[in-house]
């Protein structure tokens, strides 16, 4: 630690730190542009130039390190000239279009232009102009003449995006930002270029001109996609979502979201929006009034009961659902006396889990790992910031090794290192490829293998093992498709062998919002109940489907029509085909809740706006139609009331850890696999970002779409 006094107060701080560092610490504030916490020190913007005693010239605060002693004054007359002749020079070439700058209202340069700018210019000449580009449906350059050069955009692209995707060509004044050869922008976590820009360079192209920054009232949320559960604040007008932007959370999701939980808000607007219940009578929807609908569903359960049995109802529900109406879903079917329901819509096996699958370690030390293995997972689209997380992690040394059917690597520098350990195997072949490893790893600590498979050991296979055998903290993590996959129950036995051998923690990257929750309120089906894959083959006479579109969510062949009655609980026209009846319930907007992220964090919400038309929160739904039904059960007045009934108390912040975990006495098999299902498309997740324009118009929606159309075709 170092003692340096800024503007006459003492700050200590760390050596190595910079100027600029200590004066946050301090509380104080130097005006820059191309600093950015989570980024590299350029110092390209000058703006942060000082005065520091003895040195001959302003120097920059966020590239001049700290040293015992330092006098550092930021608001010398020295320190102030010298700020202000930047800022001359940075608006040399800006144009002076505030009023119909997306950014007005919430722009660095026009703060600091007020506290640092001349109320003229002496720059006769004329201005230079550059071209707008078009770089895909996110993000808008068609402003780029306002961009200062701070290059923000460009190091997020190579350190957390991990792809360079913007770059810096020509030199001067006639510096451009740039694709090169017209490519689009196509990072999974692109939308946070528009955060770090602090011009109206980089807009969201889904936003633009749709309203002014100070119109927003802003409101704090949860993301609804996947087990990241990053914060999100809402920005509303007239009742209306209008944009979403990350709420800052360092132990979740740091100061970045992903572009699925920034523009999907747009499906929340959308025309597919159910808004009133509705019956189909004679084949054709009519639209009908709650206590119509209700009774409907409670007299048609009711009678299926007493005609036919309990067990003959079911319910198929959505893990991208609330905890309340997760509990709440369960103990109506139990209510009704069936163990009918399950969340594992996409699974192809479904055994009986010991414990609540989760990550297996926190959120926050992906960051800090010395190596991990990554089973089954397309880790960049399934779960971007989980990847960026780990990105950090090889940055600083980390050894990340894969066994998946995706490239994980496919780019140079898409880890900010050369590719590293990968087995690039078809998903039938997974287990054996860990098998291999496993064998690896009981060669060079001489016990004896789980399973014999190979007579030669693949030296891709020892590599693995060597990283993961040569300490520090590392992490085994299951992706989606190992969850999914026919042998998930032996890949999962292989992987917690291989992190008792090499003391690496085990997990599951777990695929939604809530499939922690979902575990936790036992959204499964019970003793002798049916699980998805059974009741999505038909037989049952009463199908309830919350939030879920089997069609586009379920991995089993679908065969709706043996179903009787089909029930569907969603805020959008879904299922119309197959269902019987439809009812309109809240999205994540509009509806409190509780959403459980991978690491059984518990994460409370509010609705940011009233529900759409005739819609309700489907906990409400759930309680009344409990009521209608008599079933036993206490009288919610609030989604905290059921929070609190679900968890077992209120004030819960984490789930405890006795009941966490990812423990399995299965036996392993090794022969290659048979009907492992297709990849999910990055924004195929939910209901949602499905009905999301922009996000569908992405190259990565395009090409899930292009490979369905062919397989189809096959």
């Amino acid at each position: 630690m170092v003692e340096i006094e800024i503007d006459g107060k003492k700050v200590e701080i760390a050596e190595g730190s910079m100027v600029i560092h200590a004066a946050d610490k301090a509380g104080m504030y130097i005006p820059h542009f191309c600093y950015h916490k989570k980024l590299s020190i350029v110092a390209s913007c000058r703006m942060c130039l000082v005065d520091v005693e003895k040195a001959p010239k302003p120097v920059p605060a966020c590239a001049t390190p700290v040293t015992q002693g330092m006098v550092v004054r930021t608001h010398s007359a020295k320190a102030i000239s010298a700020q202000k002749s930047v800022m001359e020079f940075l608006l040399i070439n800006h144009p002076l279009d505030c009023p119909v700058c997306d950014q007005g209202g919430e722009c660095q340069l026009q703060d600091l232009a007020v506290g640092y700018g001349m109320s003229g210019t002496r720059y006769e000449e004329e201005k230079r102009v550059v071209k707008p580009k078009d770089v895909g449906p996110l993000i808008s350059m068609q402003e780029m003449t306002r961009c200062i050069h701070c290059t923000r955009c460009v190091r997020f692209g190579q350190e957390i995006g991990g792809s360079m995707e913007f770059g810096m060509a020509n030199r001067g004044e006639f510096s451009a930002i740039e694709t090169f050869i017209g490519r689009s922008v196509d990072s999974e976590l692109s939308g946070n270029m528009i955060d770090v820009c602090p011009v109206g360079a980089l807009t969201s192209k889904p936003f633009r001109f749709s309203a002014r920054t100070w119109e927003l009232s802003r409101r704090k949320s949860v993301s609804p996609h996947d087990s990241t559960g990053a914060n999100l604040i809402v920005q509303v007008k007239n009742n209306k979502v209008m944009r979403v932007v990350p709420f800052e959370n360092e132990a979740v999701n740091e100061c970045w979201i992903a572009d699925r939980d920034r523009f999907s808000y747009e499906a929340l607007n959308g025309e597919d929006r159910l808004t009133k219940p509705m019956l189909k009578q004679g084949g054709q929807w009519q639209e009908v009034d709650w206590q119509t609908a209700l009774e409907y569903v409670a007299n048609g359960l009711n009678d299926i009961k007493a005609e036919f049995g309990a067990d003959k109802i079911g319910a198929l529900v959505s893990p991208h659902s609330t905890l309340e109406e997760l509990y709440l879903a369960a103990q109506l079917v139990r209510g009704l006396g069936s163990e009918n329901i399950d969340y594992r819509l996409r699974h192809t096996e479904f055994d009986q889990p010991e414990g609540i699958r989760w990550l297996g370690t926190t959120v926050e030390s992906l960051s800090s790992l010395q190596g991990a293995l990554i089973v089954g997972s397309n880790l960049r689209k399934d779960h971007p910031l989980f990847a960026q997380r780990i990105r950090q992690s090889v940055r600083h040394g980390a050894v990340v090794s894969a066994i998946t059917s995706r490239n994980l690597l496919r780019d140079a520098d898409a880890w900010a290192m050369p590719v590293q350990n990968q087995f690039l195997l078809d998903p039938a072949d997974w287990c054996q490829a860990l098998a291999a490893v496993a064998q690896a790893v009981a060669a060079e600590k001489d016990v004896p293998a789980p399973v014999e498979v190979f007579a030669d050991i693949p030296d891709l296979a020892m590599s693995i093992a060597k990283a993961l055998l040569a300490g520090g903290t590392q992490a085994i993590l299951l992706g989606n498709a190992a969850a999914h996959h026919p042998q998930a129950s032996s890949l999962l036995a292989l992987c917690q062998w291989l992190g008792c051998q090499t003391g690496a923690s085990v997990g599951y990257l777990t695929e939604a919002a809530n499939t922690v929750g979902a575990q936790w309120v036992k959204a499964l089906p019970g003793h002798n109940g049916l699980n998805a894959g059974q009741m999505l083959a038909g037989g049952l006479r009463a199908l309830l489907l919350l939030n879920t579109e089997p069609a586009m969510d379920a991995t089993a062949p679908v065969e709706m029509e043996g179903n009787g009655m089909v029930v569907t609980f969603s805020p959008f026209k879904a299922n119309m085909d197959v269902s019987d009846v439809l009812l309109p319930i809240a999205p994540f907007s509009e509806t409190s809740g509780t959403f459980v992220n991978a690491e059984g964090r518990v994460q409370s919400f509010h609705a940011v706006v009233k529900p759409l038309g005739d819609t309700r929160p489907a906990w409400k739904v759930l309680r009344v139609l409990g009521d209608m039904l008599g079933l036993a059960q206490p009288v919610f007045n609030s989604s905290q009331e059921v929070l609190a009934h679900a968890l077992g108390g209120s004030g819960i912040s984490m789930l405890p850890a006795s009941s966490l975990s990812n423990a399995t006495q299965a036996s392993i098999t090794v022969e290659k696999a048979v009907n492992v299902p297709r990849d999910w498309g990055i924004y195929e997740l939910d209901g949602i970002v499905r009905r999301a324009p922009a996000l569908q118009q992405t190259t990565d929606a395009r090409e899930y779409r292009s490979q369905g159309e062919q397989g189809v075709a096959a």
